[in-house]
């Protein structure tokens, strides 16, 4: 299935996790599965699922989460990935990134995990790193805090107001991707507002 794109959302499992940056990715595939009143399955590969088109006669979207840990995504994307035949540059992978400031949607093909615990153990199970990311950025921790666990804190009273703005920005982001490639994507996203 040369046109099937897997967008995979990071996060870890659970109430207590859901509303915290680190599950920033699982709130983006949620807003694009939401956009085309796509239902959830669980699938074998440890992940829920649903399968939908980017629009009538486009490309087919397989969007996932996984149902296991952030730290644990690669098992899911690896399994997915064989399970319908996507090729890693046919793979999006929606993640947080406290490189970026809050409210900052950035896509890139390939490189580093940059210390990204989710991506780096994709880029382990999927054997490349050419996959591609949509990263959404929760900003760094305030004065010593501890990144871990900032990211796993929810968002602040400002954030919140602004936060479905940023999950439809990167929901945007990823369409993008899928119907123009990455490069006309890049200069969309990446333009000054």
């Amino acid at each position: 299935m040369a046109d099937t794109w897997l967008i995979l959302g990071l996060g870890n499992p659970g109430a207590q996790y859901e509303k915290t940056r680190h599950n920033v990715g699982q709130m983006v595939v949620d807003e694009l599965a939401s956009r085309r009143s796509a239902s959830w399955k669980q699938h074998k590969a440890g992940a829920r699922v649903a399968e939908t088109w980017l629009r009538p006669g486009a490309a087919k979207l397989v969007i996932a989460k996984s149902t296991g840990y952030m730290n644990t995504s690669g098992g899911p994307a690896a399994g997915l990935a064989k399970f319908y035949g996507i090729e890693p540059d046919r793979v999006i992978v929606v993640h947080d990134d406290i490189d970026l400031p809050f409210d900052t949607v950035r896509l890139k093909q390939g490189g580093g995990h940059g210390g990204q615990n989710g991506v780096r153990d994709i880029i382990k199970a999927l054997g490349s790193p050419d996959f591609l990311r949509v990263r959404v950025g929760v900003g760094r921790p305030p004065g010593r805090q501890d990144p871990a666990d900032w990211v796993l804190s929810t968002f602040g009273s400002a954030e919140r107001a602004n936060l479905p703005i940023l999950v439809s920005d990167a929901a945007d982001a990823a369409e993008l991707i899928v119907e123009s490639g990455l490069t006309a994507a890049q200069q969309t996203v990446h333009a000054p507002r």
